[in-house]
């Protein structure tokens, strides 16, 4: 009954928020793999901030559909064909903006637990905080470890690899210049994320406290990690159990079940335009070059 009364109007500024937020991470990871020196070889392109964006939901999309979380090697795939960089280096900046999530992630849980401590909920936010600790202590080990020993260990691997983890060192550690304008950027992204999340429960009539509102946003983001096709089976309960913090259990299921049709189904569906978008320009694009080196070679003959 409460998703049959839905308001329709709130739930599609909830998907327009959404999908806002793709164009902010697209602007990031440019900045990213600018500021790794994707323009240093004069044969890269750098890619507009929509085709960024576009890559970044054609990831989540390979996420939803596929175990391991594979769209992230699949973007990562797919920026350096459109750049013609080597994948090593584009799979580096990726990593280099995992870490800047899950730093912002960390943040933002922090002060969602400090601003919503109840003793029946703390179990829920000592979870959510150890486990945002935990893979951002992981992360930014990484990345001193990378930092520290990476020649070392560059070093130790027989000659290709070699290769190959240089560049992907350098597409990670070299992307983190202007940090504060990648912070901020971070910081939209994930707002917007809580923004989604906002007009999915007014659309259904309920209102939510703004630290609990960080929390189940950010909840989502954690439990999405698990490498299952977008999270299902750990990303439903998980957001379910933390609604019920403020909710009875038919409203939260109601809330969680809404928000999964954005942030599953709606990704299935156009992330799935997208994906073949681009793999038909990517076609195109092969096929003229294709025509061009054959022109070439005649003209020469």
């Amino acid at each position: 009954d409460q998703v049959r009364g839905m308001d329709f109007y709130s739930y599609g500024l909830a998907v327009l928020l959404y999908y806002t937020s793709f164009w902010f991470r697209g602007l990031r990871w440019r900045v990213l793999a600018l500021n790794a020196g994707i323009l240093e070889s004069g044969e890269t392109t750098l890619p507009s901030y929509f085709r960024f964006a576009q890559l970044i939901v054609i990831g989540w999309f390979v996420n939803s559909v596929t175990w391991l979380r594979m769209g992230d090697a699949y973007r990562a795939y797919a920026f350096s064909q459109d750049s013609r960089i080597g994948f090593s280096w584009s799979l580096g900046t990726v990593f280099a903006e995992r870490v800047l999530d899950m730093a912002t992630v960390f943040v933002l849980v922090l002060i969602g637990v400090a601003s919503f401590s109840t003793t029946s909920d703390s179990n829920v936010s000592n979870y959510l905080v150890a486990a945002a600790f935990l893979m951002s202590v992981a992360l930014v080990g990484l990345l001193l470890a990378m930092h520290r020993f990476g020649p070392k260990f560059a070093g130790a691997l027989p000659g290709r690899f070699a290769g190959a983890y240089v560049r992907f060192q350098k597409g990670t550690l070299s992307g983190f210049k202007r940090l504060p304008l990648l912070l901020l950027l971070s910081l939209i992204g994930w707002l917007l994320e809580a923004g989604r999340l906002y007009f999915v429960v007014v659309a259904l009539d309920m209102s939510l406290s703004l630290p609990l509102l960080l929390l189940v946003a950010l909840g989502h983001a954690i439990l999405s990690t698990v490498p299952t096709p977008g999270g299902v089976g750990a990303v439903e309960p998980g957001v379910t159990g933390l609604l019920m913090l403020s909710f009875a259990r038919e409203s939260a299921v109601a809330i969680a079940l809404v928000d999964r049709s954005i942030t599953y189904l709606s990704v299935i569906v156009f992330g799935a335009i997208a994906f073949f978008a681009w793999q038909t320009a990517h076609a195109r694009r092969r096929s003229d070059r294709s025509e061009t080196r054959t022109a070439e070679t005649t003209e020469t003959a």
